[in-house]
């Protein structure tokens, strides 16, 4: 199975988030800059995660993003999958169904495979992602405020 790049993105700025502990909100373009991609692209991911709740915007001087508690806690597994949403592995209907679809044995494997994969990441958390040595990496990271 291969995550979305929408996927893969919004993972490593909660990744980033989870690294700062807090300490130090992060704006949107900070976190951008630090993972070196777009600002746009980083904006609608932490767009997704606010929503989610994985995500906090803080307005103001001093403000920023954080993770929230329950974002840090969040199960990887879970959050995949919100974030890549309940399609299939493959399409086997649409514009062109396949031929193979009333009578295929893969559609049912690849589901499987689909759970397993979701299941085997549900056992990590996103604090799990940033224990040593990955955060210390992702703190240093790109620019800081004031330097």
């Amino acid at each position: 199975m291969r995550l979305t790049k929408f996927t893969d993105l919004s993972l490593r700025a909660v990744m980033r988030l989870a690294a700062s502990g807090g300490d130090e909100p992060l704006t949107t373009r900070e976190v951008a800059e630090g993972m070196d991609v777009p600002y746009t692209h980083t904006a609608k991911a932490v767009t997704r995660l606010r929503e989610l709740g994985v995500v906090e915007a803080r307005r103001g001087r001093g403000g920023g993003l954080v993770l929230t508690p329950f974002g840090m806690r969040a199960s990887l597994g879970w959050l995949v999958r919100e974030l890549e949403g309940e399609g299939e592995v493959v399409e086997c209907e649409g514009e062109a169904p396949c031929p193979l679809r009333a009578a295929c044995r893969l559609r049912g494997a690849l589901r499987e495979a689909q759970q397993a994969f979701y299941a085997s990441l549900g056992g990590l958390t996103v604090a799990d992602l940033v224990a040593a040595p990955t955060g210390p990496v992702l703190v240093s990271l790109g620019p800081r405020r004031g330097g």
